[in-house]
């Protein structure tokens, strides 16, 4: 069995005295693990770090095997998200997202949102509204898709602000202003043709409508809870903000 891809480097562990376990995010063959002959030396270190993008050639006799890796950098962003404590953050907890996905199970459109994040990483209030719009694609990834488009209760497409705790489905500010204390926020910038600023408030309400539902459908029925890089990501994001509290 043998392919090649591109893949963002998820999280990498030693095995032996000079090799390494590989996880990768890959475009076509979602995630996937490998093993990289070498890969716990120093030549292999600075490509086999987290949040970099690489081009892997995978081998293996059958395909339920680990399989063997042979790997190339393409984008090395990883050195320079040191400097940026919400980038650290975010690389971590995106490969915990990432890790609730079936192995080899391929999720482009997951593969493709990585990219554009993990492009957009210095900018932190941007780089948090993309995350929670991952929160949001993930959810649909793994069967529990938000219906965002349009008010449960009178079907209008507009004015949109509020998500039904039980349903997760949209409502409306006139249908929902009644039960506005039992409504989730829905936060502008969810909606993908949404371009203006994002406050410190946007970001608390959209991780806390993305989180209530990865709690309740993903992570409790599993036994876990939210990761503390997430939260970790939060508070260094609100740091860089001017209105945060």
């Amino acid at each position: 069995m043998h392919w090649t891809d591109d893949g963002f480097v998820l999280g990498i562990k030693r095995h032996g005295e000079a090799s390494a376990i590989l996880e990768l995010m890959t475009r076509a063959h979602g995630r996937h693990l490998g093993l990289v002959r070498g890969g716990a030396g120093t030549r292999m270190r600075p490509v086999l770090q987290p949040g970099n993008l690489v081009r892997a050639d995978w081998r293996a006799r059958l395909d339920d095997h680990l399989g063997s890796y042979t790997v190339e950098g393409l984008a090395l962003r990883a050195g320079g998200l040191f400097s940026d404590p919400h980038a650290v953050f975010a690389v971590t907890h995106l490969a915990a997202l990432a890790r609730l996905l079936p192995e080899r199970d391929p999720h482009e459109i997951v593969f493709d949102s990585l990219e554009v994040i993990v492009e957009h990483l210095a900018d932190a209030a941007l780089a948090a509204a993309l995350i929670v719009r991952f929160e949001v694609l993930m959810l649909s990834e793994l069967g529990f898709g938000l219906d965002l488009d349009s008010c449960a209760a009178t079907g209008t497409s507009s004015d949109l602000i509020y998500v039904s705790p039980k349903s997760g489905r949209a409502v409306s500010r006139g249908a929902g202003e009644p039960w506005r204390d039992r409504m989730l926020v829905l936060p502008a910038y969810i909606n993908s043709d949404y371009e203006g600023p994002v406050s410190a408030k946007d970001i608390d309400d959209g991780f806390k409508l993305t989180g209530f539902f990865l709690a309740r459908h993903v992570l409790e029925p599993r036994g876990v809870t939210l990761p503390d890089a997430r939260a970790h990501f939060i508070q260094a994001v609100r740091r860089t903000l001017p209105d945060a509290a």
